[in-house]
């Protein structure tokens, strides 16, 4: 595309300023590479209490929610290679985690609103409106039903909503029709209107004027009942405006080369690196400095991630003589058959209940495996990050995953292990292939490692794609 976008994106959680899952990394690394394209981007996030990075004043107006005024303060982050607003106000966000309050609807329906103001505050209006995932979904409503019908100046700005993961829709009263300032006729199931309740991401789906999800197998996948989570007749019926895109990670953050996190520097070049970290990352964990194995999780612990399979197998993994690491928070279930997996087996198992960036980037880089096992994935970037630290995915081929890694029994060009069934089974033989492919197969294995840290996964593909979307909606 020549012409020079102004796109406004706007995201619940951006990395590395608020950050719960993979939204943020996107969030954080696709504006950015549009703008090195020669765009301008402007990303806007609420101004939750952790948002660390220096900020100062832009500009402040009044959001009508419901029958109250309720400031907004816009500030913009200092030391960033795009635009980036928060949306402060401490009613909203003078609190100490980004969800799970009893307003939440609320919360969001003000970012929504408030974004739209923004654009006449400090007179930027996008050629784009870019909203993600549910959290932002009504803002398509409000623009589409409110603000173009009444004031020339949102005229012609076209809408993109993708959604990160179906399974999370923002379910809220109807009450939220009076907070946004929406007529009741809306409220209908053509409409928001989801078994009785004002469904966020609903809003988007209807509303956008295109939608994308993020893997080409997953925009499929959805349209049925399997994956539709309820939206698949919805999904179904806006077909030919949705688009299914792979994310791409940002290779500036996850370089093995210079990773600031890492204690060792390595490449497809040279693996010397790689085998230190392991040793580096042993000693940290406090597992014994050997040559087995060494399988890592590093995601939310959610029964989306399959973790159940690898419960159920976990037994024979041990016996396999491996050692395995987590790092992630989640279901307490989850937590607690983790730890104490720890507990009966100390010289192999290192977990670790927290969020944790800088190790995450250590346990990465000093793998060997990566375990992905989902249920379903919208995309999923730690597939992708492992690869790029020469640390090899084993996944079941559903959503990105499946358009991601290639199986190495079934190609030269192999880049990881993966299976199809979901049982602990059909999980259970694929681990088994990796790790005697690591123990009897070195040179093979040695291949692949070298193919995941060559592999190129980053968001200048995706970015690409975003541009011919855009320009699909400008034309239209």
């Amino acid at each position: 595309m020549n012409k020079r976008l102004k796109i406004m994106f706007v995201s619940a959680e951006v990395a590395p300023y608020a950050k719960t899952g993979g939204l943020a990394d996107v969030a954080g690394s696709l504006p950015q590479k549009l703008h090195e394209m020669g765009h301008d981007v402007r990303v806007v996030l609420p101004g939750y209490r952790i948002v660390e990075a220096g900020q100062s004043y832009i500009a402040d107006f009044q959001v009508k929610m419901d029958d109250q005024q309720r400031t907004c303060i816009v500030k913009q982050i200092h030391n960033t290679s795009c635009t980036v607003y928060t949306m402060n106000n401490y009613h909203y966000y003078g609190r100490d985690y980004i969800y799970c309050y009893d307003d939440d609807g609320a919360r969001f329906a003000f970012l929504c609103k408030a974004s739209l103001e923004l654009m006449k505050a400090i007179d930027f209006k996008p050629d784009i409106l870019h909203l993600n995932d549910w959290h932002v979904g009504p803002a398509a409503v409000l623009l589409k039903e409110l603000y173009q019908k009444y004031d020339p100046f949102y005229q012609d700005i076209k809408t993109l909503f993708t959604i990160h993961n179906l399974e999370y829709q923002g379910h809220f009263g109807k009450e939220i029709l009076d907070i946004l300032g929406l007529h009741e006729s809306l409220f209908t199931p053509d409409g928001v209107e989801y078994y009785g309740m004002f469904n966020f991401l609903k809003s988007g789906l209807v509303y956008a004027d295109k939608i994308n999800t993020v893997s080409k197998t997953y925009a499929e996948e959805i349209l049925t009942p399997e994956f539709g989570e309820g939206l698949e007749g919805v999904l179904r019926n806006r077909q030919k405006d949705l688009h299914g895109i792979v994310n791409g990670i940002s290779y500036e953050v996850f370089n093995p080369e210079n990773d600031p996190n890492i204690p060792y520097a390595f490449s497809s070049k040279n693996l010397c690196g790689k085998v230190k970290n392991k040793k580096a990352l042993q000693a940290e964990l406090g597992l014994p400095q050997k040559d087995v194995p060494l399988v890592a999780v590093i995601h939310r612990l959610v029964a989306q991630k399959g973790l159940d399979l690898v419960i159920e197998a976990f037994d024979d993994m041990m016996a396999l003589d491996t050692q395995f690491v987590l790092l992630g928070l989640g279901d307490p279930y989850l937590e607690n058959t983790f730890m104490e997996y720890m507990k009966k087996y100390p010289e192999q198992v290192s977990v670790r209940i927290e969020f944790n960036g800088e190790l995450a980037h250590r346990i990465y880089a000093g793998a060997d495996i990566f375990l992905m096992p989902s249920a379903f994935e919208p995309c999923g970037l730690g597939q992708m990050i492992s690869l790029r630290y020469g640390t090899i995915p084993i996944v079941r081929e559903t959503g990105g995953l499946k358009d991601t890694i290639v199986d190495a029994g079934a190609s030269t060009e192999g880049n990881g292990f993966s299976f199809r069934d979901m049982t602990s089974a059909a999980y259970r033989d694929t681990f088994i292939r990796a790790v005697d492919m690591y123990r009897n197969e070195p040179g093979a294995w040695m291949e692949l490692v070298k193919r995941g840290l060559s592999s190129d996964f980053s968001c200048t593909h995706s970015a690409k794609e975003y541009l011919t979307i855009y320009e699909e909606l400008l034309n239209k």
